[in-house]
């Protein structure tokens, strides 16, 4: 039965600059189609940058010169087109789109594409990641102030958790861990609603499908889907978890400035999560307009005293972390 339809698609040919909105789009096992072909390498700290580190970033956006075909994938990523701030526009295919990335965030940085499957050099964590795991690296990425609690890490997977123990990205993905990433118009609004009723951009909040709800019955509706299945058009997502927010959101991107109450108002409000994470259970294409499923998870019980075991784990290993990082 419907409960609602999709309204926005986007795609982000280059991880961590701004992306395209499509009409429609395939979406396979690593998600929607051309989505995180290309992504910035910071030399100097040999890592995959991000805009949680180095926010400069959002100001460039990125959209493919041609319709990505089908071959499109690790080892085969289309050429994109850059466009920065001052409004010119690079090609991936120009020598000089490494100096103007460069300048654009004040450090030595080069686009890089999205190696084989198989090649996993760009992927694991280097020794400067592995140093800035500590406590206080991570609450500057949350936007956490001393005595604030952070987020509940008893909602990872453990697969998931492993995989970021080792990688800074999923093998074969530039995406920071799920491949498709879903939000609800009643989540943006209820955010909005608690800065003053401002009308906030979902730009700000990165998704590759924005759903229009016909009669949401929480502010929060995503929030209530994990462990469900999510039927879109041709796509079948598994709802695996809350997205977690860092301070991406408050970011300045073309269009807006930085807003830091955003980055309060999601954790007071939304305890730091705002969409879901989905991993693809079938593929295939889905359209704006797109009539909107939810078959709920049967074991609920079952996830939640799992929960709850992981959430005791989790706290006990982030009061040492919090003692030693002292």
């Amino acid at each position: 039965m419907s409960f609602g339809q999709v309204s926005a698609l986007w795609r982000y040919p280059v991880k961590s600059l701004g992306g395209e909105q499509v009409e429609q789009i395939h979406i396979g096992s690593r998600g929607p189609h051309g989505d995180r072909l290309w992504a910035v390498r910071d030399l100097e700290r040999d890592v995959t940058a991000t805009a949680r580190r180095i926010p400069a970033l959002l100001g460039a956006t990125a959209r493919y010169a041609e319709p990505v075909g089908p071959g499109a994938g690790p080892g085969n990523a289309p050429e994109v087109e850059i466009t920065f701030p001052d409004g010119s526009v690079v090609s991936s295919s120009d020598p000089d789109v490494h100096k103007r990335l460069s300048d654009l965030v004040d450090r030595d940085v080069r686009l890089t594409a999205l190696p084989p499957a198989d090649d996993t050099s760009l992927h694991k964590l280097s020794r400067d990641e592995r140093e800035n795991m500590s406590i206080a690296a991570l609450r500057k990425d949350f936007g956490i102030t001393d005595g604030e609690k952070f987020p509940d890490m008893s909602m990872f997977r453990v697969t998931d958790l492993a995989t970021l123990g080792k990688y800074s990205t999923p093998p074969g993905m530039f995406v920071d861990l799920a491949p498709v990433h879903v939000m609800t118009q009643t989540s943006l609004q209820t955010i909005g609603a608690e800065i003053g009723g401002t009308d906030l951009d979902v730009r700000r909040f990165r998704p590759n499908i924005l759903l229009a709800l016909t009669n949401p019955d929480d502010g929060l509706p995503e929030s209530q889907w994990t462990g469900g299945r999510l039927s879109l058009g041709g796509v079948v997502l598994d709802v695996t978890m809350p997205t977690i927010r860092c301070v991406v959101p408050s970011r300045a991107q073309p269009g807006f400035e930085v807003d830091r109450r955003i980055t309060k108002a999601v954790a007071n409000r939304a305890s730091r999560c705002l969409g879901t994470y989905c991993w693809v259970a079938a593929g295939g294409t889905v359209r704006i307009g797109d009539e909107a499923t939810l078959k709920e998870s049967k074991n609920r019980a079952l996830a939640d005293a799992a929960r709850r075991t992981k959430r005791l784990a989790f706290g006990m290993a982030t009061s040492v972390m919090e003692r030693l990082g002292r």
